[in-house]
């Protein structure tokens, strides 16, 4: 597995209730931009519209040599779940309020580009600053634990 991209915000400014594997649909300047690592999913979100979950804002820079064949970079991509994975994602962003953030981007062993996308409920300033002191507590403990043994 190839990690292209990552969205290390998403987990600071959500709670990750949880994750899916999906698949990707691109087209062939697209795939070669990815291949290449030069994509960003940092503002990106995704929406289900009837029966199909939709990508938007992910941003896929154009392939140098792709000259005409290259699309817009922030399209929205159709994303390739099953029946039932989109149903229950149905459920969790009209009923729950939650929403739809892709954590990474891969490309798997198969060399299929895949999106991790997860089912989040967002965080409050305060859980935010909580999360912080957490992180900051456990690296203090850590480095006395070094020192003392």
């Amino acid at each position: 597995m190839k990690l292209i991209a990552n969205n290390k915000k998403a987990r600071h400014d959500f709670f990750i209730e949880e994750t899916y594997e999906a698949g990707i649909v691109l087209t062939g300047t697209e795939i070669k931009s990815v291949r290449q690592g030069r994509v960003s999913i940092k503002e990106s979100y995704a929406k289900i519209e009837g029966e199909e979950v939709i990508l938007y804002g992910m941003n896929i820079s154009p392939y140098e040599q792709g000259n005409r064949f290259n699309t817009d970079p922030l399209r929205p991509k159709k994303l390739l779940l099953h029946k039932r994975e989109i149903r229950k994602l149905i459920g969790y962003t009209t009923l729950k309020g939650l929403t739809l953030v892709p954590l990474r981007m891969y490309i798997n062993d198969r060399g299929r580009a895949k999106v991790e996308l997860a089912v989040a409920r967002g965080k409050k300033e305060y859980d935010k600053r909580h999360d912080i002191a957490r992180r900051d507590a456990d690296r203090r403990m850590q480095k006395a634990m070094r020192r003392n043994g």
